[in-house]
């Protein structure tokens, strides 16, 4: 038995490289407007390798998605393995209202990615994306979640409103962001996060996408069969990810 049910809307969303990416740019700009993101400062890895641990956060998610059971709880153990280490050397506990921050980052951007990337979801879709993060949570003793999707969506709303702020580490981190994909990648994030954000998260940012994006993403998802498209895409990333996600598609197919 999986953990996801292989005909899962979730496998779909988490079995495509462009969704992935998608959710990526969103959690990148709201690890870094997150007041608790100091404790992702505290081991130094985000900081040096900022792609690194968001991909790795993101390549957690996707193998419980589409492990079995057992396997994919081992994985969220590890998880939660980490962070109490990471608590135990700082002395102190990474508030719970955080944990909650990561998880609902990763619902809301597998729903928002898929539906520019594909379509909109249904009502049902999107609660059984709420109930394979709500599992994932509980596993990983999450307090207070939501039981259902319409009361997540209300939480969602409150934390967005609570737990953002402009801060020296948000300065900090996109200039990593920008260090570490070159201006002309970086420049391609803001604008993949300016599609894929929540207003108010642009607002704390001051990101507005450019007339033309939309219609050029439009134009690269009705060509992206074609070769040369492939080529402009592998182009787009960094070279030490790039194998890396376009395995993701691979998989996807294999499922």
């Amino acid at each position: 038995m999986y953990f996801v049910h292989p005909s899962s809307i979730v496998r779909k969303i988490w079995g495509s490289g462009d969704t992935i990416l998608f959710i990526f740019a969103g959690a990148a700009a709201e690890f870094a407007l997150n007041k608790a993101v100091d404790w992702l400062y505290f081991t130094g890895r985000l900081p040096s390798d900022p792609l690194g641990r968001l991909f790795s956060t993101v390549d957690y998610s996707r193998r419980i998605v589409f492990s079995k059971t057992d396997d994919a709880l081992k994985a969220i153990d590890q998880i939660t393995l980490i962070h109490k280490t990471v608590e135990k050397n700082r002395g102190s506990s990474i508030p719970m209202w955080a944990y909650r921050d990561v998880l609902y980052m990763l619902i809301d951007y597998s729903i928002r990615a898929f539906e520019i990337i594909e379509r909109k979801l249904t009502d049902e879709e999107k609660k059984e994306v709420y109930d394979v993060f709500y599992r994932m949570g509980s596993r990983m003793n999450i307090n207070d979640l939501p039981v259902t999707y319409s009361d997540w969506l209300l939480s969602r709303g409150q934390h967005l409103t609570q737990d953002l702020a402009w801060s020296d580490y948000t300065l900090d981190l996109f200039k990593q962001y920008k260090l570490h994909l070159g201006r002309w990648r970086y420049f391609i994030l803001l604008q993949s996060q300016s599609m894929v954000l929540p207003e108010i998260v642009k607002d704390h940012l001051h990101l507005k996408g450019i007339l033309w994006i939309k219609p050029a993403f439009s134009l690269y998802k009705l060509g992206k069969r074609f070769s040369f498209i492939k080529y402009i895409k592998d182009q787009m990333l960094p070279v030490q990810y790039r194998k890396q996600i376009n395995d993701l598609d691979v998989v996807n197919k294999a499922k």
